[in-house]
């Protein structure tokens, strides 16, 4: 990750987090937090495996997501990925065959998994604008990179180019965050999917979860993991208990290319928005895949944060035109 997110902005503090560790001490991570006039947001962070976004607070400062639980490691807060990219190699010596080879890359577990190759999502660049006294705008260029393997030139495949595009518009009672996921293949097709591990998956915070005594419903009124997964609805809500006797939440919304993907969801703490769950979609080189979702950051319940009416702006912005989203060519 480069160095270059800490900004000097009237509104906004953004700045790559410096530990003071042992002589010779060089850690395989970094964040990049950001923060609202004096106000901690979220964080940018690179891991050894992932780059996702933790810890993302409410405006009254409760972390609303979960990094690393013991029951699925790999789940680190909202992360960007999936288990089933599939690239289609040409021959490297047609004179010898003129075979077309595929190779099955896992970009979502940190290990092998159902057989597939375990690679890493790598932010190679990252930089802020602040656009308003209340928008500050993220860009980081993530390359999707297959595992350390002999004869790739610098020691990993980079399979895919993203540009991923967070928007950040903090307020008194939620903190809506936008992000914009525009995939591009390098040098040879991809395929993604089918698989129940795509594209954005938010892991809750305890307290949320079902699981702690927390709510998950959805915008037709449904509640509980089981009741909303396999439904498309304009939102999912997840409240619990915060510091203090009051709760906080955090709602996910899709865009426009999101929008008719039915929910996942876990009463143990998952909500993913993937539409390559059923069939798979191909991204030639040359194309891009674009998708995109909007979270809230909320004190209070739905009601109380007026998510309803949150929807409501979102689906205007839509109708406007705001969008760049779209799902990729489906074979």
């Amino acid at each position: 990750m480069t160095e270059g997110a800490d900004t000097a902005m009237q509104h906004f503090a953004v700045t790559t987090e410096q530990l003071d560790l042992p002589s010779a001490a060089t850690p395989q991570a970094r964040r990049v937090a950001v923060a609202w006039r004096g106000r901690p947001i979220c964080a940018f962070t690179q891991g050894v495996h992932r780059c996702y976004l933790y810890p993302l607070y409410s405006p009254a400062g409760v972390p609303l997501t979960a990094e690393s639980p013991v029951d699925h490691p790999h789940h680190d807060s909202i992360t960007v990925g999936a288990d089933m990219v599939i690239a289609k190699f040409p021959p490297l010596t047609p004179a010898i065959s003129p075979l077309t080879e595929s190779g099955t890359y896992n970009l979502y577990a940190n290990n092998v998994f159902q057989g597939r190759c375990p690679g890493r999502t790598w932010t190679v660049d990252v930089g802020a604008t602040e656009l308003a006294p209340d928008h500050l705008r993220v860009v980081q260029t993530v390359e999707w990179q297959g595992p350390e393997e002999w004869g790739a030139a610098d020691g990993r495949r980079a399979l895919a180019q993203e540009t991923r595009t967070t928007d950040i518009r903090p307020g008194d009672v939620v903190n809506t965050i936008d992000i914009r996921s525009q995939l591009t293949p390098t040098d040879w097709d991809l395929t993604i999917g089918p698989t129940r591990h795509a594209y954005f998956t938010v892991r809750l915070a305890y307290g949320l979860r079902v699981a702690d005594g927390g709510t998950l419903i959805d915008a037709d009124g449904r509640s509980g993991g089981a009741a909303i997964t396999n439904h498309a609805s304009a939102w999912v809500d997840a409240s619990g208990a915060a510091p203090h006797g009051a709760r906080a939440g955090l709602t996910i919304l899709g865009h426009e290319s999101t929008a008719h993907v039915p929910w996942v969801a876990y009463d143990w703490g998952t909500v993913n928005v993937n539409p390559f769950a059923r069939e798979a979609a191909t991204l030639p080189r040359g194309d891009t895949l674009e998708l995109g979702i909007r979270l809230l950051a909320h004190d209070g319940d739905a009601v109380e944060a007026d998510v309803a009416a949150h929807a409501a702006r979102l689906a205007a912005e839509f109708d406007a035109g705001a969008s760049i989203s779209r799902v990729a060519n489906r074979p």
